[in-house]
């Protein structure tokens, strides 16, 4: 009888069943039962053997597994160049098999060798920024992101597909746009960002088709007009397979924490989808004709500080205070309907509303306010208490962008000395204006 293989390792094991002798290769799981050696597939699914239906049983070293990933790998030049930008995230995971934890460890070359029929599709490079989930990312990594492209679209590549982790896939996508079209320009060539709702080596993972979509409109999508289509991100369109939404990465958010089609657009449309299906892949767009020209990105200050609240009834001065006095840059609160704030007192029992209205008044930095509400306008013209609010220097009336956009907004636009003004103004398909008319 073969000995108890180590949980976690890859091995190759030949079984003896009902249907006579069948070999696999995969990684050890604790066993489902007593006596019962389980192994994950690269499908996905797991097999399971009493261990004295195991004929062979042998550990793949680190040397095997390492050329089995990247050996056989050929590319057509005559494809379009596609630069995938790897970051991290659940795309590119794995699961612990000791832990049961999901653990971001795909290296690019695993991206390639596991979903071959991109090879089809484009000639790839693939850069290696980190393994980093998403809720790690900082400014600074959306400078190398966009130093990234920059370097991709010198080299020759028609596109980039940045994998990211899918929590802040938007707000790094909404970054780009502003760096590479807040000042009327557009990039040299398609940015796209995928990711994924489930680990790759789950047999429910989207992975595969997100990756493939994401890689074929790098290659194939329209150019580029700079106008909400800067940079996309997509995704799974619906729960089932077969078509990804492409979106503009100002417009997108994530609605939905375990879903494969999380990402929804707020206040505006898709710019088309991709249809996966055994005769290949195609896409419908509604992006119009290029008329900006390509110009080099601008960059974020690290240095900036954006402090974030949310309107309601624990809003209280002394937390703005407390930001200004640690040195936040700007202050962005998610207010309630159409923009408003716990600002005023008619009852003459809530003096902490009045309070936080003299605060705002003499603050030294910007506070903006942002749409708790996800869509439709901040709009501080339809009551008294929006224009109130204006009166006493509260920015954001007219911005229908999410949240999270116009934090990157706002980011970029105290890293570039822009006036705030901007923040009502359309740069790059982050302010629906149909909405506020």
């Amino acid at each position: 009888m073969v000995e108890m293989p180590t949980i976690g390792k890859r091995v190759r094991m030949v079984a003896e069943g009902p249907a006579g002798s069948t070999a696999h290769e995969g990684v050890v799981l604790p066993g489902a039962a007593q006596d019962h050696i389980t192994v994950k597939l690269v499908n996905g699914y797991n097999v399971s053997y009493p261990i004295d239906c195991i004929k062979s049983i042998d550990e793949i070293s680190d040397k095997e597994q390492k050329e089995s990933v990247v050996e056989g790998i050929q590319q057509n030049e005559q494809l379009p160049k596609v630069t995938i930008i790897h970051t991290g995230g659940t795309i590119a995971s794995k699961v612990d098999y000791e832990t049961g934890a999901v653990i971001a460890r795909f290296e690019p070359q695993e991206l390639l060798s596991s979903v071959p029929e991109i090879m089809e599709i484009a000639n790839i490079d693939a850069v290696k920024l980190g393994n980093m989930w998403s809720d790690d990312i900082r400014p600074q990594h959306w400078n190398q992101m966009i130093d990234a492209c920059v370097e991709a679209f010198d080299s020759g590549s028609k596109g980039v597909v940045i994998t990211h982790g899918t929590d802040t896939l938007h707000v790094s996508a909404s970054a780009l746009s502003f760096a590479f079209a807040g000042e009327g320009g557009r990039p040299a060539g398609r940015i796209v960002f995928t990711g994924s709702q489930r680990s790759s080596d789950r047999a429910s993972s989207d992975a595969t088709e997100n990756l493939l979509s994401a890689v074929y409109w790098a290659a194939n999508g329209p150019e580029v007009t700079g106008e909400g289509d800067t940079a996309v991100t997509i995704m799974h369109a619906g729960s089932g397979d077969g078509i990804c939404a492409v979106s503009p990465g100002v417009g997108v958010r994530k609605m939905h924490s375990t879903r494969r089609d999380a990402f929804q657009m707020v206040n505006g449309e898709r710019i088309g989808e991709i249809t996966i299906s055994r005769q290949g892949l195609t896409h419908t767009t509604t992006v119009g004709q290029q008329t900006r020209s390509v110009m080099a990105p601008t960059k974020y200050n690290t240095e900036v500080k954006i402090a974030q609240f949310i309107a309601g009834p624990h809003l209280h001065s002394d937390l703005l205070e407390a930001a200004v006095n640690a040195g936040y840059s700007a202050i962005l609160i998610h207010g309630t309907g159409l923009g408003h704030l716990p600002i005023e007192n008619p009852n003459g029992d809530a003096p902490e509303n009045d309070k936080l209205a003299k605060y705002i008044a003499t603050c030294p930095v910007p506070v903006v306010v942002a749409n708790q509400c996800i869509n439709g306008p901040i709009d501080l013209n339809v009551y008294s208490k929006g224009r109130h609010q204006q009166e006493i220097g509260v920015l954001g009336h007219g911005s229908t962008s999410s949240p999270e956009a116009l934090l990157a907004k706002i980011h970029w636009a105290i890293s570039n000395e822009k006036n705030l003004e901007v923040l009502s103004q359309n740069l790059c398909g982050e302010n629906q204006k149909s909405l506020m008319n």
